[in-house]
């Protein structure tokens, strides 16, 4: 299993996110339980391009400071919505994942969305915990009703494993990973 950590990134990550302070805390937990437990953190990060103000150099494409990776933790960049869109990544996660991927991070119904169904595509075993995606109040629904739509329907028994917390850190605490 690896644990992909999506773009939380500085210019996205702040209290206009769903739950914020109940997102970077479970989120946290799971990637200190990850890394306790000897599974494989990878962060992706994704790129607007130059002069978009959310690229490579730029302050709001930094890894936000409550998740940061550790040194030797892998770090990807994407262009589109789907982490799958990084050929890199792609061929890493064949040779390595196991065909099981626990997902966290940014935005629910943008990135989160889209790897989640490319992954599911692929073959792959999506875990989802509870609290560990958000996103943004937008034009046809707030925060919570789009989270709540893609975590207690969009998702569940169609292209992800969505469980709780405590699921979460018991698949994260297994030895056969």
């Amino acid at each position: 299993m690896i644990l992909l950590v999506i773009d939380i990134q500085k210019g996205i990550t702040d209290s206009r996110l769903y739950n914020f302070e109940e997102f970077v805390d479970n989120t946290t937990k799971i990637i200190d339980t990850a890394r306790a437990n000897g599974v494989e953190v990878i962060y992706v990060q994704h790129d607007d391009g130059p002069g978009t103000g959310f690229s490579v150099g730029d302050v709001d494409f930094e890894i936000a400071d409550e998740v940061a990776p550790q040194d030797g933790e892998k770090i990807y960049y994407k262009t589109i919505n789907t982490c799958f869109g990084n050929a890199e990544l792609v061929d890493y996660l064949n040779q390595h994942a196991n065909k099981q991927l626990m997902i966290v991070g940014l935005q629910t119904n943008f990135c989160i969305d889209a790897t989640v169904k490319s992954a599911f595509e692929r073959g792959y075993e999506v875990i989802i915990p509870e609290g560990t995606n958000s996103t943004f109040d937008n034009d046809y629904m707030d925060a919570k009703t789009t989270y709540e739509y893609y975590n207690h329907m969009m998702w569940p028994e169609r292209f992800a494993k969505c469980v709780s917390m405590d699921e979460a850190i018991a698949i994260l605490g297994q030895k056969d990973k």
